[in-house]
């Protein structure tokens, strides 16, 4: 009964949203799934979701290196040089998961999302 309100709802919210507010948005959707992975490590599907998970992530990070690449991204050079080595760890950590799976690897994954997403809504973690 509520699923069509709530859908609505989602709509109009991604229609008001500031750029930096979707990506705050999605790193910290991205982290809540991991998080739901690392809670439901034993459960029987838990394969398949952390796949998705982990590849959930690693799209949403590829595309902020490809923002963070254009010639025209308006941040400060070097935090641009700085956001692009952070994704290159996120990349490696996402792979070392996927062929070593443990719930602790994750956790590092988890804390980036969390801290950018902070940072970009304009409260960083300390």
């Amino acid at each position: 009964m509520y699923a069509a309100q709530i859908e609505a709802y989602r709509a109009a919210q991604k229609e008001t949203l500031s750029g930096r507010e979707i990506e705050a948005l999605a790193l910290t959707n991205a982290a809540l799934k991991l998080r739901k992975c690392q809670v439901d490590w034993d459960s029987e599907d838990r394969d398949g979701k952390r796949l998705k998970a982990l590849q959930i992530n690693q799209r949403i990070w590829t595309i902020l290196q490809g923002e963070l690449a254009k010639e025209d991204n308006p941040l400060p050079t070097q935090l641009k040089k700085d956001l692009l080595t952070l994704s290159l760890v996120v990349d490696k950590r996402t792979f070392e998961v996927m062929a070593f799976p443990s719930p602790e690897k994750l956790d590092m994954l988890i804390r980036i999302n969390l801290n950018i997403a902070a940072g970009l809504r304009g409260n960083p973690v300390e």
